[in-house]
């Protein structure tokens, strides 16, 4: 990795902050309140443990939190449009035709019974059901980074069917019930009306069903999408012919079948595992796409642990002759979106939102959601000046 001296770290660090406190002014209509949501992005940027209101407020100097809260609640502006202000601003610094856009959910852990979308339900950050909301994200993955460019806070059906609790956190009039799999369709068709280049999708289980592979496969988009051992697997061609549940067509795989490569880089080296693939059918890709040529083909990807031999599997939809190593290659790209998620909350405060709204949700993580693509913007620039001998240390510690 290059470095770059500290004059330039510095002078990186100061326009790049200045850049993009001036896209947000359009944003607002007193340039008031445009200063206090810079000052807010400067106290997510900041050293503090906790982004809480009181934090923000002594950083920025005020008296009490309330000019903050005032931000994220009584404010009048659109989180969607800092949404899409943020993919922009990754894009121009991140934006590579073979990006993967991955998807996935994350918790955020709440005491009480008011905030928008809190409920029982399962977190993977806590590993249990417990009280919390739930907010799915996108993240754009390329060689040159990754990033956050979309988010939606989940309502469970207690919420949707709960006129009154809805009007109380002031959640939009049309929002209805979604699930997580047409939220996330929901993204990547707003990732394609904006033009976004990517070629692959990423996703756990959650989002492994069959109308979002549908979706992707009409979008002329390639996937590897995380399903359950129960997911049914019949071949349409004879090699060699299979038929059962991805764990009993995963039992009847010889020695032979598995092959050990990385599925990317981790903190400590290559990520090995054990893989195997099984092509199911081969199909134009003009059946789904107008506009695409060429065949390609509906797979099944396994992955097997080196330490335990715990097995996961993922259908697959590539252009035919891809190679294991290029589907394992795809599939190792959601590692980024749980690294994203890790330094977005113990670094610049994601799970620190104190307000109960819908807006105050889409707002506060909107922000935090500039202030990661601040640091990723940063460094893959920094990364690509000449490296100096007079620094020596890594640009950026975070997003590793």
């Amino acid at each position: 990795m290059t470095s770059a001296s500290i004059e330039t770290t510095l002078e990186l660090w100061a326009s790049s902050l200045r850049e993009v406190k001036a896209r947000m002014r359009p944003l607002f209509t007193q340039e008031r309140v445009a200063a206090s949501v810079g000052l807010f992005l400067d106290g997510l940027l900041g050293n503090e443990p906790r982004k809480t209101g009181w934090m923000r407020a002594e950083a920025a100097g005020d008296p009490g939190p309330w000019r903050q809260q005032a931000i994220l609640g009584r404010g009048r502006w659109e989180a969607d449009a800092l949404r899409d202000l943020v993919r922009d601003y990754v894009l121009e610094h991140l934006a590579d035709d073979e990006a993967v856009l991955v998807l996935d959910e994350t918790g955020f852990l709440k005491q009480g019974h008011a905030s928008c979308g809190v409920a029982r339900q399962y977190t993977g950050s806590a590993g249990k059901i417990t009280n919390c909301q739930i907010g799915v994200f996108a993240a754009y993955v390329s060689r040159h980074g990754h990033a956050f460019i979309d988010r939606a806070l989940y309502l469970p059906k207690v919420w949707t069917d709960d006129p009154e609790r809805l009007a109380a956190a002031h959640v939009p009039e049309g929002i209805g019930f979604s699930t997580k799999p047409r939220m996330a369709q929901d993204m990547i068709e707003r990732a394609i009306e904006a033009n976004t280049p990517f070629a692959w999708v990423a996703a756990n289980s959650v989002y492994g069903v069959s109308h979002l592979e549908t979706a992707l496969r009409c979008a002329g988009r390639g996937y590897v999408l995380g399903v359950k051992g129960t997911h049914t697997v019949k071949a349409w061609i004879d090699r060699p012919w299979i038929s059962g549940t991805a764990e009993q067509v995963a039992q009847t795989l010889p020695p032979s079948a598995w092959k050990c490569c990385s599925a990317g880089e981790g903190t400590q080296g290559p990520r090995l595992h054990e893989w195997a693939y099984l092509e199911l059918a081969d199909l134009e890709a003009s059946d789904y796409d107008p506009s695409g040529t060429g065949l390609w083909t509906r797979g099944l990807l396994i992955r097997r642990r080196l330490v335990d031999g715990e097995l996961a599997y993922f259908t697959t939809w590539a252009p035919a002759g891809t190679p294991l190593e290029k589907l394992a290659w795809v599939e190792g790209h959601r590692w980024s979106i749980e690294a994203s998620f890790e330094t977005a909350k113990n670094e610049l405060g994601l799970d620190h939102n104190e307000t109960r709204s819908w807006h105050g949700w889409h707002r506060h993580v909107s922000l935090v959601m500039l202030a990661f693509a601040l640091l990723a913007a940063i460094r893959h620039r920094a990364n690509a000046l000449p490296c100096s001998k007079k620094q020596t240390q890594p640009l950026v510690p975070v997003q590793s």
